[in-house]
């Protein structure tokens, strides 16, 4: 008996380790009572012993149905389904499921167990694309959680029934949802294996609403809750994921790809490929902005081995390496197949900068549009960033420079007070090439040059290579001659005069008499035949 009340006591105190060792050895003495088996079997999960939990769990079950203690053991049975669904074995899942529910029959349908038997229709719903039957069982799995003071309950429910919302595009009201769920979660009032439940699902359902700073808060609030149980594996793997995401973010790249790799490590040790699926994509999406494709290729593979669907980043590696038909073609069956606001997202920014790559201006600008309608009301969040960013490179390719300038400058403010540089340097990029557009060259090289700082010192390759593209371009096919000054020269070989010039380009003949000058200067010649003769010889015109 003494083992066993130690083994209660690392229980409570959350010392998962010593808990699952000294009620094993108190089990190998004498079998544990049917209360114990389940402490012993949360104290596996929490270590990452997940298939060692399912046949404890199943033993309490056996153990509370031979004491005729029917409710505890439809609950026993409830989460055995749920944790066979969660590895695949919908067989054995259905069974147990179908066994709950028959436990709840015969125990009278007007028990709190009945919303928790409600949670596996949800995801059902969710899994045939019915979100909105989806969210309203999960709200009524909520409010009999509220009804009968279930804390659990109510906290799975309803951040289930948040995130539904949100993948409906009602992302407010699911935000409100979850916020409220992270309340209880936080002052400790859940079980130890919802709380890491709701801890997981509310910051992947912040990612799907792009909302960034609350999926930072939580992360945050994950991670101290991790930190707090040196022995735990369970949900590390998850947290370690969004930690990484976040730090991939804020350009700490190093620091993120090994939070990454350490998040495949645990979610491997934890039995939960999901997880593990997740990790290798975010480990992928750190090689690709690093330049190294190779290692990204090979960890979007290990991701699709695990179940994840390496989109959008395996078509952007693809058009990043020069193959943007075949990024055109995976990008557009990704966007096709999906049909949820949340996720669409997600994949229209990659859409519309490879609709851009090859040349469908048009397509590009329907993403755009799309992507601004679901960022009304985000306010100025990451998705409202994203829209910006993607319109301003849109403007800039459809030949409205000035409007091109405002989204920009829209997209790189909010991102820079979201500490993202990365996505900062990208709009910097295209702002330089707006302002070089509207002849402004010193604005132009201002922002190039800011946006080559930040790519040189994350250690974006990719994005350094080809602001050096650029430049070699444009010193080679225009000779330092800005777009005003081209047009001049091509009225310059036309045969028109300053004074007419001046009219057509409606400035004054001062301002062309300073392009002038400007041309020959740069073309290194005394006469404007002699711009014409160069300017024929090296294709200027």
């Amino acid at each position: 008996m003494v083992e066993v009340d130690l083994g209660r006591r690392a229980y409570a105190s959350e010392a998962w380790l010593e808990a699952y060792e000294r009620l094993s050895a108190a089990d190998r003495r004498e079998a544990l009572g049917a209360q114990d088996v389940g402490l012993l079997a949360t104290s596996a999960y929490m270590i990452g012993r997940e298939s060692e939990y399912l046949v404890l769990l199943e033993r309490a079950y056996r153990a509370h149905l031979t004491a005729g203690e029917r409710l505890e053991a439809l609950r026993r049975a409830f989460w055995l389904g749920i944790g066979l669904a969660g590895r695949g074995d919908v067989g054995r899942a259905g069974g147990w499921l179908g066994r709950a529910q028959r436990l709840l029959e015969e125990c009278g349908i007007d028990r709190v167990e009945r919303g928790y038997l409600l949670l596996p229709v949800v995801f059902e719903q969710e899994a045939s694309g019915d979100l909105e039957a989806a969210a309203t069982t999960a709200a009524e799995a909520a409010t009999i959680g509220r009804e009968y003071g279930d804390a659990d309950l109510f906290a799975l429910a309803a951040h289930e029934q948040g995130h539904v919302l949100i993948r409906l595009g009602r992302g407010k009201d699911g935000l409100r949802l979850l916020d409220e769920t992270m309340v209880a979660v936080t002052a400790g009032e859940l079980s130890p294996i919802v709380s890491g439940i709701v801890y997981c699902g509310v910051i992947l359902a912040c990612r799907d609403a792009s909302e960034l700073r609350r999926a930072q808060e939580w992360t945050a609030a994950l991670s101290d809750w991790c930190d707090r149980q040196p022995d735990l594996v369970a949900f590390t793997g998850r947290c370690l994921t969004h930690r990484a995401e976040l730090l991939h973010l804020h350009g700490a790249w190093a620091p993120a790809l090994e939070a990454a790799r350490r998040a495949e490590e645990r979610s491997g040790r934890a039995e939960n490929p999901a997880a593990a699926g997740e990790a290798c994509y975010r480990r992928g999406e750190i090689h690709r902005t690093l330049g190294q494709f190779r290692a990204a290729e090979a960890a979007y593979r290990e991701a699709s081995r695990n179940g994840r669907e390496p989109q959008p980043g395996l078509a952007l590696l693809r058009s990043a390496q020069g193959n943007v038909e075949a990024a055109a073609a995976t990008i557009r069956r990704a966007l096709a197949e999906c049909s949820e606001p949340g996720r669409r997202a997600g994949l229209l920014p990659a859409f519309a900068e490879i609709a851009l790559a090859v040349g469908d201006v048009a397509a590009a600008r329907g993403a755009s549009d799309e992507l601004s309608a679901l960022a009304q009301g985000h306010g100025d969040g990451a998705l409202g960033a994203s829209a910006a960013g993607v319109r301003g490179a849109v403007e800039l390719t459809e030949g409205d420079a000035a409007g091109a300038l405002v989204s920009l400058r829209r997209a790189a403010e909010t991102w820079r007070t979201l500490e993202a540089p990365y996505e900062v340097a990208r709009a910097r990029e295209l702002l330089g090439l707006a302002c070089r557009t509207l002849d402004d060259e010193d604005t132009a090289a201002l922002e190039l040059d800011a946006a080559r700082t930040t790519y040189a010192r994350l250690g974006a390759v990719p994005d350094l290579a080809r602001l050096d593209s650029l430049a070699r371009g444009a010193r080679r096919e225009t000779h330092g001659l800005t777009t005003r000054e081209l047009e001049v020269l091509r009225l310059v070989a036309a045969g028109q005069t300053n004074k007419a010039i001046a009219a057509r380009l409606v400035v004054s003949e001062r301002t062309v008499d300073r392009h002038v000058s400007n041309i020959l200067a740069k073309l290194r010649v005394s006469s404007r035949a002699a711009a014409t003769a160069s300017a024929y010889e090296h294709g200027l015109l």
